[in-house]
């Protein structure tokens, strides 16, 4: 069941088979099991072991998926982590996962470091570098092609990765995969979409994110195909590559695919090639969807709804239903079972609104060292996704609004309490609520709305540049809006559709 296994497979049965194409250099499944090998000897002699966690703060490379194999090789947690979160953000996974370990890239040496410096128990500090400064050591230096370490035997529902995901509580949540998890994911989407060891890939989102890492890159690797490997997102270059390489699936979030849309002469792109587009799930205008068909021309453009907790793809609008079930996310994919319950906990019929919950085998084990989330969060047996949809009489799901505080902006979660957590330690300020506003490139961006202090003054860039210096970028307030009180209900709840309503 460990996910090792799978590369170990390939490497016995296509030794030579291209599994990853980076920056013009090619890494067979043979090359990489080797240097997943070597590298998870070079950790064991560091002190990583079974159920050690692993940290991986990197752009996209190939050192990104070895990281990971080598972690689950000693039967020890991967954990990728946001590269776009301010260092106390990054310090926070570091010290709530305990991590043993932190694998940086070399553009990110600083902000690893950052993150690390002051922990109690600070990680070892690896790097994807040649020439590392003091205090950290090349992944190559420690790669071990001479020593023998077994690879580890794992249970089924041992951890496979560690994924921190921005929670409505303020504070990122730790979400448990197994390695069963990956393997009915992988199950199901091979099923879905048919994918085999002829398919080439295209990872061009960041592979931090389950939509890049697992809408695809997993799935492939599972059917033995190859993946080109993108370093970062670049709308022209993703439609060069396509047409240059013969891509035939790529994953892309909706702020992607709007500027992928956005480029000029892009109708007259050759994308012929690819079957299978993933997108996040996000309405579109009927005009919008038959200019994608046509840019696409052979391609199914498959909306999809999923979470990290269920490693990503959930449901899947079906190729012939993409204008006849306009603003579906589609039905189930296999081994999910999903319902619509009220609040009584009830399942409800076609039509009706309700929290989205589910179960099954590629759903999560739970919330790492946090059993409240964990038992608040499979309440009643099922996992409550904080989700609002809907179905209709044949099935397909539509999603109606969130439960949860959660703003989506470019495909990144975005907690509205984290922000406000944050304008509240301004001195100035009595009251916040942050709230998503749309946009037209990212989806939504987050906005704030403030009450000032009697006798207080501050100004909205103050305020900005007071989350800059402690949020990740995408989860600084584009705007600030002063206002004389927060909209409450009668409980003193605050009204934030009111608030919504307003922009």
């Amino acid at each position: 069941m460990n996910w090792y296994a799978v590369l170990a497979h390939h490497a016995l049965r296509a030794l030579e088979r291209p599994m990853t194409v980076f920056e013009g250099r090619t890494t067979t499944y043979g090359e990489m099991a080797a240097r997943v090998a070597a590298l998870a000897a070079g950790l064991t002699a560091r002190g990583v072991g079974r159920g050690d966690v692993v940290g991986l703060l990197s752009y996209n490379c190939p050192e990104f998926l070895e990281t990971l194999f080598a972690a689950n090789y000693l039967g020890a947690i991967a954990m990728p982590i946001n590269w776009r979160l301010a260092a106390p953000e990054v310090r926070y996974i570091l010290e709530h996962s305990g991590a043993r370990a932190l694998v940086c890239d070399e553009a990110l040496m600083t902000l690893g470091g950052q993150a690390a410096a002051g922990l109690e128990q600070p990680p070892e500090l690896l790097c994807v570098a040649v020439d590392p400064p003091e205090g950290w050591t090349a992944l190559a230096a420690i790669r071990d092609y001479e020593a023998v370490v077994p690879s580890a035997s794992v249970e089924a529902d041992d951890i496979h990765r560690l994924m921190y995901t921005s929670g409505t509580t303020g504070r990122p949540k730790g979400v448990m995969l197994t390695h069963a998890n990956l393997a009915w994911k992988n199950l199901a989407h091979l099923v879905e979409f048919g994918f085999t060891s002829t398919d080439l890939g295209l990872a061009c989102g960041p592979l931090y994110h389950v939509g890049a890492l697992d809408l695809t890159t997993t799935t492939l690797i599972a059917a033995g195909g190859t993946t080109i490997i993108h370093r970062a997102f670049d709308a022209a270059a993703v439609v060069d590559e396509i047409e240059r390489s013969r891509v035939s699936t790529v994953w892309l979030a909706p702020a992607m695919v709007n500027a992928i849309m956005a480029l000029p002469g892009i109708e007259s792109r050759d994308l012929s090639s690819v079957r299978v587009v993933i997108n996040g799930g996000e309405k579109m205008p009927i005009p919008l969807i038959e200019r994608i068909q046509k840019v696409f021309s052979a391609a199914w453009f498959a909306d999809a709804y999923g979470l990290t907790e269920t490693v990503s793809g959930d449901t899947f609008l079906d190729r012939d239903s993409i204008i006849t079930k306009l603003g579906s996310v589609g039905r189930p994919c296999l081994h999910l079972e999903l319902d619509v319950w009220d609040d009584a906990g009830r399942s409800v019929g076609p039509g009706a609104r309700g929290e989205i919950v589910m179960r099954g085998p590629k759903v999560f084990k739970g919330y790492w060292r946090d059993a409240d989330a964990t038992e608040r969060a499979f309440a009643g047996g099922w996992f409550h996704t904080g989700d609002i949809g809907v179905r209709d009489e044949d099935g397909y799901l539509f999603i109606v609004d969130r439960l949860k505080d959660m703003i989506v902006s470019g495909g990144e979660n975005v907690s509205g309490s984290e922000v406000e957590r944050v304008i509240y330690e301004h001195a100035a300020v009595l009251e916040a609520a942050v709230v998503g506003r749309p946009d037209e490139r990212w989806g939504e961006v987050p906005v704030a709305f403030v009450v000032l202090r009697p006798g207080e003054t501050a100004t909205a860039e103050e305020l900005i540049e007071h989350c800059r210096a402690q949020l990740a970028k995408f989860k600084v307030p584009k705007d600030v809006t002063f206002i004389e009180a927060l909209p409450r209900n009668p409980s003193g709840k605050v009204l934030k559709r009111e608030l919504r309503a307003s922009l």
